[in-house]
């Protein structure tokens, strides 16, 4: 057990086959109907939006505060390696969470009247197009100037203040706005 638990990807394997297990057990018998899809879309969405906003919240709340107290010569073991890889994460996971948001809003067949914030889809709509935009700046603004401050692309010193300052408002803006955007979310299924 503990080569499953010292290795990322096997215990993801792991997770991934008893989260199969338990789909076939409980509803195996129902995924040929059409109806199991949007909890199955649900789910992935739930799972990607949990991988993307806790990584903004680590972001937020844990990285860029900290790296103001990480000595200098320290500060490369971040730059070059944890925030890139935390910023993949990030981003692909903004990405599948509005896709797989997209999927489940058209598979229970509210997709249009929520975008269009109609009647009891303007919960969900609300969080829709907050999440939209929150992706936006994780793909537009926020890993385009990234790309400037972790060397990525080259660019000088005062290009990649400029970035560095670019980068952190977005992210402190889809900070903001993930709290209502999490509230539309849940209590759409609650209170409509």
């Amino acid at each position: 057990m503990s080569r499953i638990l010292e290795k990322l990807y096997a215990s993801l394997a792991l997770g991934a086959a008893l989260a199969l297990g338990v789909i076939i057990w409980y509803h195996g018998y129902r995924i040929s109907h059409v109806d199991y899809w949007a909890p199955f879309f649900t789910f992935l969405h739930v799972l990607s939006g949990i991988t993307w906003i806790g990584l903004l919240y680590y972001f937020n709340i844990v990285q860029t505060p900290m790296m103001a107290k990480i000595p200098a010569d320290l500060k490369p073991g971040v730059s070059k390696y944890i925030a890139p890889e935390a910023l993949f994460w990030f981003r692909w996971a903004a990405l599948s969470t509005i896709v797989t948001g997209l999927i489940v809003a058209t598979l229970n067949g509210y997709a249009h009247q929520a975008f269009m914030l109609v009647g009891p889809y303007r919960t969900i709509g609300t969080g829709m197009w907050l999440g939209v935009i929150m992706a936006f700046n994780v793909w537009f603004i926020i890993w385009p100037n990234q790309k400037k401050v972790l060397g990525i692309v080259k660019v000088e010193d005062s290009a990649k203040a400029k970035a560095a300052k670019a980068a952190l408002y977005a992210s402190r803006v889809n900070f903001i706005l993930s709290l209502p955007m999490l509230y539309c979310m849940v209590s759409y299924r609650l209170l409509g």
